[in-house]
């Protein structure tokens, strides 16, 4: 089952290429790194994780400022971070994210 995300860069209309993505757990102790990766051509992170640790609070952080300085375009946002719940480690859970220079909006995928 696992993680997995993708991002649609919804000014151009095609996947964002080349963004960085980090997913952390969120716990007492601070955010505790499991997994990074690198999004494709398609741009997705798939699977970012296979297997789920645990249940619990994890964080997806996607380095888009770099992203769009390799397009020339200014943007606002130099990172977006996912805080989403995981209720149980064998479902899986696709969070896409939707972005362009000055806005960004996710949902829970499939």
């Amino acid at each position: 089952m696992g993680i997995s995300t993708h991002i649609l860069d919804t000014t151009r209309g095609r996947p964002a290429r080349g963004v960085s993505v980090r997913l952390e757990r969120l716990g007492e102790a601070g955010p505790a790194e499991v997994a990074r990766g690198v999004t494709n051509d398609d741009g997705r992170v798939k699977p970012l994780l296979d297997v789920i640790p645990a249940a619990g609070v994890y964080r997806l952080h996607f380095d888009v400022q770099a992203y769009f300085a390799a397009l020339g375009v200014e943007a606002f946002y130099p990172t977006v971070s996912i805080d989403f719940v995981v209720k149980a480690a064998g479902e899986h859970y696709h969070v896409p994210l939707l972005l362009n220079p000055f806005g960004y909006a996710t949902y829970r995928g499939s």
